[in-house]
This record gives C-alpha cells, structure tokens and sequence, in this order.
C-alpha cells in the first residue's frame, strides 16, 4: 500500500497546532487537538447569467454540451423551424429543421443530432429529422405517436426515446441505429415533459407529467434492456429540463406543484438527488444541454411570456475572497478607478479629503508609502499603467479641467491635456496607449484616446455614465457600471462600442480591476455596496462580498488578485480601508469530516 509520503512527497509533521501557511493537500498533525488536518480550496457551484438566444422561445428542443450546443424549433409562437448553435459565448442561427415544430425533443451533439416530436402531416406526432452540422435531413417515422417527450444519446446513429403525450400518456421507448426506430422495454411510469440524458443503453428520465395532471419527481435509469425506479426528486415538477448521465445529471427549472415556475435546481451522483444553487430566471418548456452534473446549460422556455435567457451551471469553481490589507496613509474617496499597477505593486493617486488631494502612495502588497505628489491636486480622474509608469487625466479639482501626468516611479510631469475638460470618468489601458471612458456630471458619452503623446476623440460609448469602471486596452476594452444605478457592460473593440451583458446588481462609484477586457472584477458602488461581480468575457456572475461596503473607491490588479482602496461609507467618510481579493481559498479539515 502507498504511503502518504509516497503520493506527496512529504511526511506527516507533528505541530503544536497548525503550521503557519499549510498548502494544498497537506496533511499535518495537531497535537493540541490529538487530530489529523489538511488543507483544502473552498469551492462552489452556481448559475451564471450567458448570452442569448436570438430568437426567444419555449418548447424547444436541445442537445449538446455547455460549449457546443444547439437549440432546435420551440415555439415563438408560432411554431418555427429555427435552429441555433452554441460555442460557448454566443449563439449563431443556422439551417432551419425542414418541418416547423414546438414540444420537441432530441438527443445527440451540436454536430449530429436526432429532432423528434415533428408533426409531418397529416395527423401523428411521429416525424424526426437528423442534423450533420450543416442540415437537416428527415428520417423514418418512430413507431408510438408523441410529442413532449425525451431522449438519450450520443449522435445522429445511436439514441433512445421515450415517454411523451399524445391524446395520452406515453410510456413507450424506442431506439434508433441510424436507419430505423425498434421498440423496446416501456418506463414504468407514462408521463410527458420530462428530463432525459445519458445514452443508448445507459440513461436517465426525471420529472414531467403523469396522470391525472400530476407533477412527478419520479427518476428511472435504463440499462439497455430495462427501466428501474430508482431515488425521487427533491421537488415534483413537469416541463423541466436538465442534462447528464445515469451517474451524473442535473435537473433544473420547470413548474412545480403549485403550478409556479421553479428556479430549483437538483444533482445526481448517481444514487441521490441533492439540492443546489437555483437557476437566476424561474421557468418552464425549457430545454437544456451538458454532459454531467458539473456543467450544463439552461436555455429558452417561459417565464410568463418567452424567454432567449442562457444560463451556464459552472460546478468547483474556487471561491475567492477578500481580507484586509494595511490601510491607506490618508483617508480619501473619489478616486473612481484611478489606480494603477497590481495587488503587490499599487500606486493610489489623487482623490477628495476633502478638499481634493495631490497625494501618491505606494503599495508593495504590505504596506502604502507617500511618493511624489501629482501637480495639480484632485479627484474623480481616470487612471491607468503600472506603479512605476502611470498615468492621471481629467478629474475635478472641484471644476472640470483636462490636466493630464505621466508618472516615472518617482515624480509626475504634466503632458497634452485631454480635448473635454471631465471628471468622474474611468480610464483603462497603459501609460503610452489609455482610454478615457466617458464620466462627467451630468454624464458624457465621450470617449477620447491617448498615444504617448496626443488625446484624440474616438467613437462614443452607447449609453452615457459617470462614476464608471473600465478594463482592458486601446483595441479591446470594457466599459461597466456608472450612475444613476447602471448595469450596463459595453466591449470596444477598437472602432466600436457594443453593448453586451448586463451586471447583476447596477451601481456607480464602483472600482475594479484594469487589466483585460475578457476577464475583471467590479466592486464596491452606491449604495454602499459590498458586492463583486467577476466578467469572463460574455457575463457577470455574483462572488465574494467586500469586508466594508463603500463606494467611490480604487481598484486596480486582477481577478486572481484584485486590490480595493479608500473610498466613502455612510459612517466613515473618506476611508483608508484596503482590501485585498484574492481569486481562491481554504479550508481546514480534520481528517474525519
């Protein structure tokens, strides 16, 4: 048998108590306590709000994994043939199905696929069509008349089918080899607008309907040759939808026995269903896409009237977290987002006591130090660069005015100023190629951009904010946030702004991290607020709060290690506070839990 030293490479240590900064996975004695402990991440699992599908729609049907989907037909109304494909980010339409339809199901990938459901007229319910990646084509008539039902499989040439409705609850199974539909063992319990995933010979059917008009939490596996009730589902529920296989699954959304609309969501592991973080939007006649319990995708359905809302089930991300860090010399808010550098090596600049401050401080992950001050004292500018080479433009001090400095590490020299006179604007970028992302009060869509040398007006923002945040570079950036309570999120990709995502919670005076466009955080805000949302390039999603709730702060670093500063709260104006996020955390266990 291997030894713990064998697998680690490390012995089991005795300590008095814990040891100081134990790493992952390690395994010590506590001698005070006479137990084993180790270390592991903290991690947690959730929905994140993804794009939309271009046309929205329930009854739909869909196959596929989390980062290559398709959605097929729904009803809009009316029914339609519309397909959809899913990369990950976005969705593309493509080939229509030949036969426009609603309550479909399926089974397969985003490149080979079974619709069934279809009604090729006159009269049953027995049409499918198989997708190649490019078209549709249609198929043999299956051999029991349904709609509403599910299926299982991995391609256009091997799936199964069953349960489904059709003037009655249908229990029938059918597979398919590619050529023809042969019937198979029946479920054991008939019902329609159900759950199903897995395969061929090993798959999965939880929930729907049964009769008289009831919701069911039923969950049967099927083997290849037979249908075994196995454990129930926490809530009862029809028209939900959910993905996976008969060890791994999720089900999620549909209506519940109070005929609500659910956001519950529910994991298998094989032998029990387990309660999990809810769907963001509460729906049914949805359809669902994934290949186990760690990561699905929710779309389409309706929440009273149709919905295109995406949601990607993400399962272990880490959970990150902030702790206090040394605070500020001198206490100050108003900086938006003019900071500059990274969590370790952070320059603070500017700001309102009041009255407006020409005070720089440094930060080396320890401590802040006052360096060289700005030449022209105020606050609410737009910043960007390193600690070493920065740069501060525009701000109030309390007028308007277009001053801009470039700092060596040492001093700041006064440079070309900006073409509008603004402040309470974000900046993004470096300190020879910056951006000056609207701002103003009242607010400005203006957007101007610097050269190392030069400000020259470039194309507006969409919608016009103030107390903004801004990431990322002169050819692709992000614009978030801003008063009066904005969610909005705008990408620029050099020549344009387009308007993508929303945040959760919509706020102004917000901080954040300025390194990328496709990957940052936004802190802080009005309110005040302790919230922090992160940005992977296509939506936010909800993490760890701050320590104090503030608002007009600093920020800068990134999203494994993001440093927030100063700022005001209702009780304690122009604060010092600083905070440092980091992107994941620990816990200790003993070696019984």
């Amino acid at each position: 048998m291997s030894t713990y030293k064998e697998i680690r490479g490390l012995k089991v240590r005795d300590y008095t108590t814990n040891p100081d900064n134990p790493i992952e996975g390690q395994l010590w004695y506590n001698a005070t306590d006479n137990v084993a402990k180790y270390r592991i991440p903290n991690v947690f699992s959730s929905w994140r709000t993804g794009n939309n599908l271009n046309t929205a729609k329930r009854l739909l049907g869909g196959v596929g994994i989390q980062t290559a989907a398709l959605a097929f037909g729904g009803d809009t109304p009316p029914a339609t043939a519309n397909t959809e494909s899913y990369n990950g980010t976005n969705w593309t339409e493509v080939s229509n199905l030949n036969t426009a339809a609603n309550s479909l199901f399926g089974f397969g990938t985003y490149t080979s696929a079974i619709a069934a459901g279809l009604n090729p007229g006159p009269g049953a319910y027995t049409g499918s069509e198989s997708w190649d990646g490019s078209s549709w084509t249609a198929t043999p008539t299956y051999n029991n008349t349904r709609f509403d039902g599910a299926g299982a499989g991995v391609s256009n040439t091997s799936g199964i089918i069953f349960g489904g409705y059709d003037s009655t609850f249908k229990n029938n199974a059918e597979t398919w080899n590619g050529s023809s539909w042969t019937e198979v063992a029946d479920l054991n319990s008939a019902r329609y607008a159900l759950m199903g995933g897995g395969t061929q010979t090993a798959a999965i059917a939880a929930g729907g309907e049964v009769p008289p008009a009831v919701r069911s939490a039923v969950t049967e596996t099927w083997n290849g040759s037979a249908w075994t009730e196995v454990a129930d589902l926490n809530s009862s529920r029809k028209n939900n939808n959910g993905n996976g296989t008969t060890t791994s699954a999720l089900v999620y959304g549909g209506e519940g026995p109070s005929a609500a609309r659910t956001t519950k969501t529910e994991s298998w592991n094989g032998s029990a269903w387990t309660e999990v973080n809810d769907l963001a939007t509460g729906r049914e006649q949805l359809a669902g896409a994934g290949a186990d319990n760690t990561s699905g995708l929710a779309f389409g359905g309706t929440t009273g009237s149709n919905t295109g809302a995406t949601e990607e089930w993400s399962a272990n991300a880490p959970v990150g977290a902030w702790s206090t860090g040394e605070s500020l010399n001198t206490g100050r808010e108003e900086f938006n987002i003019g900071g500059a550098g990274t969590q370790t090596a952070a320059l603070a600049f500017g700001g309102l006591t009041p009255p407006s401050s020409a005070l720089t401080e440094k930060y080396n992950g320890t401590s802040w130090t006052e360096t060289g001050d700005l030449n022209k004292a105020r606050h609410s500018g737009g910043g960007a660069g390193t600690q070493t080479a920065a740069i501060y433009y525009g701000g109030d001090a309390p007028a308007p005015n277009a001053v801009t400095e470039t700092f060596d590490g040492t001093s700041w020299t006064e440079v070309a100023d900006l073409n509008t006179p603004r402040g309470y604007a974000a900046g993004c970028g470096t300190q020879t190629a910056a951006l000056m992302v609207s701002g103003a009060y009242p607010a400005q869509a203006d957007v101007e951009q610097w050269n190392g040398s030069a400000w020259t007006e470039i194309a507006n923002v969409n919608t016009a904010v103030f107390r903004n945040g801004a990431a990322g570079t002169v050819t692709a950036a992000l614009k978030f946030a801003g008063q009066p309570g904005n969610a909005q999120t705008e990408i620029w990709n050099g020549s344009a702004w387009t308007e993508v995502n929303d945040l959760n919670t919509g706020r102004g005076g917000v901080g954040g991290t300025n390194t990328t466009y496709d990957d940052a955080l936004c802190f802080a805000g009005t309110g005040p607020s302790a919230k922090t949302e992160t940005w992977n390039g296509a939506s936010w999603a909800e993490i760890g709060d701050l320590n104090t709730g503030r608002f007009t702060v600093g920020g800068t670093g990134s999203t494994t290690a993001g440093l927030c500063f100063g700022g005001r709260t209702p009780g304690t104006p122009h604060s010092a506070v600083t905070e440092e996020w980091s992107g994941s955390s620990s816990t200790i266990k003993v070696l019984t839990d």
